[in-house]
């Protein structure tokens, strides 16, 4: 088990450490579409037992996965659960997924955790092989034998799978691989597993489903835009506000003509609201302030907010108010805010291209001193972007971006304008460091 256990991603796992304080639906919300998911995923015997979900960024499929893997933990009926995540090189990969459902499942249940060891053992390089050929063999075997043998039904095992995320796995061809897998192994065996993949309608899973795609026949296909999430965002700044109301000591900080401004410049949106929130929320910060500041850059009465534009206007307000803040302590004189987090940002996101390796990312413990910062460098730097990145003092590196969608941002000068950070000033200014440090410390070892 020891040789599977390397294999994983713990951070993948709905109840991981590394995923504290997910996104769910806040009670009361997305009522509908929960009920549905459920009663999908929950019949064994439903003739389409791979349920995919598909929805634009922000729309809030994550928070409907999480939701999804908390009611059926409870029920009993979870067999596994993977959360990719593009910044984090343990799971925005195809190579953990198979090892990670197979170690959930083996949980559950000795018999089969001691044939899926035995498997491992027999074949030590399992985990280089295809993922049709490990998901046969890691998963689909040992559970038909433990059918066979004189042992517990294995009816009675946990049977829903789920997978969220799958536009966050680096790689085209690795998630279309993923889905024959998935199609070839899960779907058509007589185990009658329950898989409920979420993804961005992006090209692999997009042309899976579209007619005559492979998993057109076999898989229920859900469009999230199709639920309208007005009334749940409506109930959740409401619900949200309230509790705020107990902080500032005034219940009437703000207005329902408010939530339903903010909720018409969501656009159906989730991570609109849900970023407004946390910025509003913030425990340096003024609620009453930062809504009005909030207010001031959505769409007026009658005009008609175009997708991702009041999440751009809000972004940029809080990347300027962190920007002007951060600039304006004198020993901060000099520094650019900007490139300093796109330095930040291409770290934890891609890496850099420092050969022989296509993408090293600095660890934290030599990033601060390679930029000729301070230990608390990144903790200043990010002290008024909370509602968009937090710091994970236990991983490799600093940062986790709380939203894929604030990475697009970032990376697209067509919505960040004027904040955009080319990648050449990036590399540029992280070559005059690199070369600073070698003159600074010349017999230091350079080795990321």
């Amino acid at each position: 088990m020891n040789l599977l256990v390397k294999k994983i991603a713990p951070n993948a796992l709905h109840n991981s450490s590394a995923r504290y304080d997910a996104p769910k639906c806040d009670e009361h919300t997305r009522v509908e579409i929960i009920s549905e998911l459920l009663a999908r995923i929950g019949n064994r015997d439903n003739p389409q037992r791979l349920l995919c979900m598909t929805g634009a960024a922000g729309e809030g499929k994550s928070a409907l996965q999480q939701t999804i893997a908390e009611h059926c933990e409870k029920s009993g009926t979870l067999g596994s659960a993977y959360f990719f995540s593009n910044g984090d090189p343990t799971r925005n990969t195809t190579s953990t997924v198979v090892p990670t459902i197979a170690f959930q499942f083996g949980l559950h249940n000795r018999d089969l955790k001691e044939a899926i060891s035995a498997v491992v053992a027999h074949d030590p390089v399992i985990f280089e092989r295809s993922l049709q050929t490990q998901m046969d063999r890691l998963l689909v075997r040992p559970m038909k034998n433990l059918g066979g043998c004189e042992r517990p039904d294995i009816a009675a095992l946990p049977h829903i799978i789920l997978i969220d995320g799958l536009d966050e796995c680096q790689g085209e061809d690795r998630q279309v691989e993923l889905l024959t897998a998935i199609r070839q192994c899960l779907v058509t065996t007589e185990l009658r597993f329950s898989i409920f993949i979420a993804s961005r309608p992006e090209w692999a899973i997009r042309t899976a489903l579209q007619p005559g795609g492979y998993l057109r026949d076999v898989a229920y296909h859900i469009r999230l835009n199709d639920y309208y999430a007005s009334g749940d965002m409506r109930r959740f700044l409401r619900t949200r506000f309230e509790q705020l109301s107990l902080r500032t000591g005034n219940p009437h900080w703000f207005t329902e003509d408010n939530i339903q401004t903010l909720v018409r410049a969501g656009s159906g949106q989730f991570i609109y609201v849900s970023t407004v929130y946390r910025w509003i929320s913030e425990p340096r910060a003024s609620p009453a302030e930062r809504l009005k500041t909030v207010l001031t850059c959505t769409p007026h009465e009658g005009q008609t907010a175009r997708p991702y534009e009041a999440l751009n206007e809000l972004y940029t307000n809080i990347l300027l108010n962190a920007k002007n803040a951060y600039e304006a302590v004198d020993t901060h004189s000099g520094r650019d805010f900007l490139l300093l987090l796109k330095i930040h940002h291409i770290n934890v996101v891609d890496g850099f291209p420092i050969p022989p390796s296509p993408s090293c990312k600095f660890p934290k413990d030599r990033f601060a001193d390679l930029l000729g910062l301070g230990d608390e460098s990144v903790e200043i730097l990010i002290s008024d972007l909370h509602s968009l990145v937090s710091i994970e003092k236990d991983t490799k590196v600093y940062l986790r971006i709380l939203h894929k969608s604030f990475s697009d941002f970032l990376n697209t000068k067509s919505r960040a304008k004027d904040l955009f950070v080319p990648p050449s000033r990036v590399y540029t200014h992280m070559a005059k460091s690199c070369l600073l440090h070698i003159i600074r410390s010349p017999g230091s070892d350079f080795r990321v």
